[in-house]
């Protein structure tokens, strides 16, 4: 049996293969942005024009489920490892920022939602 951590793993590499054909260029994946800011990982950031998205990807088994396990306090993880990743690369301070989520799905295609959060 497979487990759960490969197929996430591999959930990513799919997540990613998609929004490449996209046009989505990668930057980094499965970032870890260090102890001490409260962030933990980001799965996926990639670029399109001038840019730069952080992308959160979970395996269910529905779509729903997909989007319910993307909380406020998964949210909130993600924009604070994003602006710790921002301090380290200073190259992409002035570029735009997003948050897109990736949903896979048992047998599907993965399920790419652009802009699925906004800091307020």
């Amino acid at each position: 049996m497979i487990s759960h951590h490969k197929i996430g793993h591999w959930c990513e590499k799919l997540a990613l293969l998609a929004l490449m054909l996209k046009g989505y260029l990668p930057v980094d994946t499965n970032v870890v942005t260090g102890r001490g800011t409260g962030a933990g990982e980001i799965d996926l950031i990639v670029r399109k024009g001038k840019t730069l998205i952080f992308v959160e990807v979970k395996k269910r088994t529905t779509y729903a489920k997909g989007v319910d396990a993307i909380t406020i306090e998964n949210q909130m993880r993600i924009v604070r490892a994003s602006a710790a990743y921002l301090k380290r690369h200073p190259i992409y301070q002035k570029w735009r920022i997003r948050y897109d989520a990736v949903i896979c799905l048992p047998w599907r295609w993965p399920k790419h939602i652009k802009d699925a959060w906004r800091i307020m």
